[in-house]
């Protein structure tokens, strides 16, 4: 049997439910299911609708979008859904589905949507064999739990470096602690280890922006980092665009990062692309922030970058942390939005940016800061660049192992050759 291939209709093999409406208003917030629409989770609830691993297709909104629930969770009403009792096999059509192209079976109707009827009358190719699906679903499967298990770290990892910027910059816990007798030479306390204890003073002092450590100061983060934008090359010219070897960024490249980590853009230019752009090729390292439509998308540029018209770029001066900046970026998104206007749209210029005052350490607590959270920013951009190969890996690998172009035996061996 191992080896035999069969062919089934959709409709047979994972008959496609229909999700149910669940109002916002009645939604659990602190509930541990998740709620799930075209796009992917939209929330949580107290009660599953489903009993089992579950299958979740766009019906609506997203049309054709697959996603894959290892846990009970509820399916709204702008859905389909699939579930079942062996997680292995309901992962195998999850992928299986993945393969087909649903995003292209709209229904004929005026609100764009999943023709259900066409997607059941698809004719699938599919092992005999249990055990060959399941191991299909294991191999793939593989890959995507280590690409979760990386955004799960990265997300710590963001919120360990959030946190440490604003205890230190935000709520001064270091001088509060020095102030307040917690925190002794000689001791640690979180985020304090015991050799910073010297670097922080023990008084807080009047400054225009309220009450900061001693011995800092307060500076526009124009003199923080130099501040420049961007353009579009005339997209009509094929010079600038067609070949282009240098990344250029629009806000869309940041929309979809789960971490402020850029690693490459949608479009590339040219050399004659690039020199239609004043602010030119910036740095890696250089700290990217959507300006306008919205205002607050976050990057560290990992590779040299051009940018558009939607971005203000900060390159770091001498002594100044780019995680310094990026973290005050984040902290500070409603100081920064309360200086933008706009009839049409916010948006935020670099004149009224580079005023915008900030608390500032001594060169000595920045460089700590940097030191610290740099151990971690490092180790979310080595979890991110290894889910993009392992997400390329497993995007080649699908078609082929569904269709059985590739069989589980040769896909096992190549993933031992690689490591996975």
């Amino acid at each position: 049997m191992v080896g035999e291939w069969r062919e089934e209709l959709i409709g047979e093999l994972a008959p496609f439910l229909y999700g149910k409406g669940l109002p916002k208003e009645q939604r659990a917030p602190n509930g541990t299911v998740p709620v799930y629409g075209s796009n992917g989770i939209i929330g949580f609830h107290d009660t599953p609708l489903t009993d089992g691993p579950t299958i979740i297709i766009g019906r609506k909104g997203t049309v054709g979008a697959v996603h894959y629930s290892p846990v009970p969770c509820w399916p709204i009403d702008t859905t389909f859904f699939i579930c079942g009792s062996n997680p292995s096999l309901v992962r195998y059509r999850y992928y299986l589905l993945k393969s087909l192209g649903l995003e292209n079976m709209n229904a004929d109707s005026a609100v764009p949507g999943l023709n259900r009827d066409a997607a059941h009358a698809k004719r699938v190719r599919v092992p005999i064999c249990e055990a060959e699906q399941r191991a299909i679903a294991h191999i793939l499967g593989t890959l995507d739990d280590k690409i979760e298990l990386n955004r799960r770290m990265n997300e710590t990892l963001e919120a360990m470096a959030r946190a440490l910027f604003k205890a230190w910059f935000v709520d001064f816990e270091p001088v509060r602690a020095k102030m307040e007798g917690r925190w002794k030479r000689g001791e640690s306390l979180p985020g304090l280890p015991a050799h910073l204890y010297d670097l922080f003073p023990d008084r807080l002092v009047d400054s225009e922006l309220g009450e900061i450590p001693e011995g800092w100061g307060v500076k526009c983060i124009g003199d923080l980092a130099e501040v420049v934008g961007g353009s579009t090359p005339k997209t009509e010219r094929i010079e600038y665009w067609e070949g282009g070897t240098h990344h250029w960024v629009t806000p869309k490249d940041l929309s979809g990062l789960s971490v402020p980590v850029l690693l490459d853009t949608e479009r590339k230019i040219t050399d004659a692309g690039l020199a239609q752009i004043s602010s030119g090729l910036l740095p890696k390292g250089t700290v990217l922030f959507s300006s306008r439509a919205p205002i607050g998308y976050l990057a560290i540029a990992e590779v040299p970058v051009a940018v558009n018209q939607g971005f203000i770029a900060m390159k770091p001066r001498p002594d100044v942390s780019n995680l310094f900046l990026l973290r005050w970026a984040c902290a500070a998104h409603d100081e920064i939005v309360s200086h933008a206007n706009g009839s049409t749209f916010l948006e935020i210029s670099k004149a009224n940016f580079r005023p915008i005052r900030t608390v500032v350490p001594k060169n000595e607590i920045m460089n700590a800061f940097d030191r610290l959270s740099r151990q971690m920013y490092l180790k979310v951009v080595k979890h991110e660049r290894e889910s993009r190969t392992l997400a390329q890996l497993r995007d080649t690998l699908l078609p082929k192992l569904i269709s059985g172009e590739l069989r589980v035996k040769d896909a096992e061996t190549f993933l031992e050759r690689v490591a996975v």
